[in-house]
């Protein structure tokens, strides 16, 4: 141990602890930024809880009231926060309602990839079928979702970006078909994609308007067959008219 005393003097000392300029000026570069990062983060996590807070409280008056209905303000009364406070994150409340559907359908594709690693599918029709029933459970367990995922409630920039055919579940049916099935990335299987994925979120909202979940299911059955039949020229399996696994 060393013990600063008489036997040791201010310009000893000085030499003792010296520290180069530069290793200086990196060390205080460093205790600045962490300084920074250590008042930033209450104000990220606040930031965040806002946000959630916001998301939240939109879904709750989706499943309540009909979309037409909620106000930015009424949002931010009903998540606790000001008004201010709503608009230093959303300029207005289709800006929300376009978050809400983008973050919906990120989670879909993150649980969708994770069924995937569980289940081996033989051919395309069984494949699609899969994606067809998971896109089901999901909108059953997200009415909100539910809500703004038919008709014009999204904004059609956010709209033409989540319907790209390497967006969301149709990316995985275009991996699926160019990785399993052999076919080749090229314009006209982008053009089929988007063909679907544009006649598909048709028949899902005509499924949903039927009265009760069995007509749901016709609907739902029947578009499986169409669609099999036009992206890999073979019915889905289980549909009428279906002999079996098929595979391009």
């Amino acid at each position: 141990m060393l013990e600063i005393g008489n036997s040791i003097g201010p310009s000893e000392l000085g030499r003792l602890i010296e520290i180069p300029g530069r290793d200086l000026k990196r060390m205080k570069e460093k205790d600045e930024c962490l300084g920074r990062a250590s008042r930033r983060s209450p104000v990220q996590e606040r930031s965040q809880e806002t946000v959630h807070r916001i998301f939240e409280a939109t879904s709750r008056l989706l499943g309540r009231i009909p979309l037409e209905d909620i106000t930015t303000s009424r949002i931010a009364e009903d998540a606790g926060v000001s008004i201010g406070a709503l608009y230093r994150f959303f300029p207005d409340k289709q800006a929300i309602i376009d978050a809400i559907a983008v973050k919906c359908v990120e989670e879909f594709r993150a649980s969708l990839e994770g069924r995937f690693q569980e289940i081996s599918l033989a051919d395309g029709p069984a494949f699609l079928s899969t994606v067809i029933d998971a896109f089901v459970e999901f909108l059953d367990a997200r009415p909100e979702f539910r809500t703004i995922a038919f008709g014009p409630h999204v904004s059609a920039a956010t709209r033409k970006r989540q319907t790209e055919p390497d967006a969301t579940g149709a990316g995985l049916v275009k991996r699926f078909m160019i990785e399993s099935l052999g076919m080749r990335d090229v314009a006209e299987l982008d053009l089929r994609l988007r063909i679907a994925i544009e006649t598909g979120e048709r028949l899902f909202a005509y499924a949903y308007e039927q009265a009760d979940k069995a007509e749901r299911a016709r609907v739902i059955a029947e578009m499986k067959r169409l669609l099999s039949a036009y992206l890999f020229g073979a019915p889905a399996s289980g549909s009428p008219g279906a002999s079996g696994s098929q595979t391009v």
